[in-house]
């Protein structure tokens, strides 16, 4: 059974996608996945996904921007740069954005600088924000209220943290980005009662791929890297968690996605 699913957040320029990336589309597409946002998270990588959004513009759509590793890394050069390129119009939103204090590859206050250049970037030019948070939730979501009465859309992509933490983010207008987390028996468990929680009209679905493979596959891949095709797979336990069916899963995730980041309608 194929489903109808669009894939919020994958990292399809990544180097370990060089040998077979159309095959890695095709095999997703045989299943239903019909739709790829690609994540942009440093300048170069936001031009790699922008350059193969470009080939595929029907299917595939890029996302500009600097992820919190690489805050140190934008100075006003690459600002500008980053802003400039934002403005193609296959670039659905600005992003990878946001902090991450579990890993200080920049410091606190470099990302933050950084997050808040992105989401004023984002509010200039009316695109979505497309956010990440690990271990920053305090200073994320002041961030955030500053900017609450002109922030755009905004989806904090590859949600795990708690239900303080969703509230928070559901308060604010957030939408939310589920991976395979959910699937990992060790650390997805709260995420699948916590899931029940997101509004239809919020929530939408991701791989993060190649990273997050889900650990509940059945019999397991030989490559430990994620590829969209396991989508549905992760869709799956979505669904089952928030006592939906896959096709009501898809349907309003689809719906949600395709809005959200203003993809076409195929057909």
């Amino acid at each position: 059974m194929t489903v109808g699913l669009i894939d919020i957040g994958i990292n399809l320029t990544h180097d370990s996608y060089d040998h077979d990336r159309e095959q890695v589309l095709q095999r997703a597409m045989d299943v239903g996945v019909m739709q790829f946002v690609v994540t942009g998270a440093s300048l170069e990588g936001s031009k790699a996904a922008l350059a193969l959004s470009h080939t595929l513009p029907r299917i595939l759509r890029a996302t500009a921007g600097c992820h919190p590793h690489h805050a140190v890394d934008l100075d006003d050069a690459s600002f500008a740069s980053l802003a400039k390129l934002a403005e193609d119009p296959l670039i659905a939103a600005i992003g990878e954005t946001g902090l991450d204090y579990h890993r200080h590859f920049s410091t606190p206050r470099d990302q933050r600088l950084a997050f808040k250049r992105q989401v004023e970037l984002a509010i200039r030019l009316r695109k979505p924000l497309f956010l990440h948070e690990r271990d920053a939730h305090q200073d994320f979501i002041s961030i955030l209220r500053e900017y609450h009465n002109e922030l755009p859309p905004t989806v904090l992509h590859c949600f795990t943290g708690s239900a303080d933490a969703l509230e928070a983010c559901l308060a604010l207008g957030l939408y939310i980005g589920i991976t395979g987390w959910i699937c990992d028996e060790r650390r997805g468990l709260d995420l699948r009662e916590l899931v029940k929680k997101i509004p239809a009209g919020r929530l939408m679905v991701e791989t993060d791929a190649p990273y997050l493979l889900p650990r509940d596959l059945y019999p397991k891949p030989e490559s430990r890297r994620n590829e969209p095709v396991y989508l549905a797979h992760i869709a799956g336990v979505i669904a089952a968690a928030r006592g939906e069916s896959l096709e009501d899963l898809s349907a309003h995730t689809t719906a949600t996605s395709r809005q959200f980041f203003g993809l076409p309608t195929l057909g």
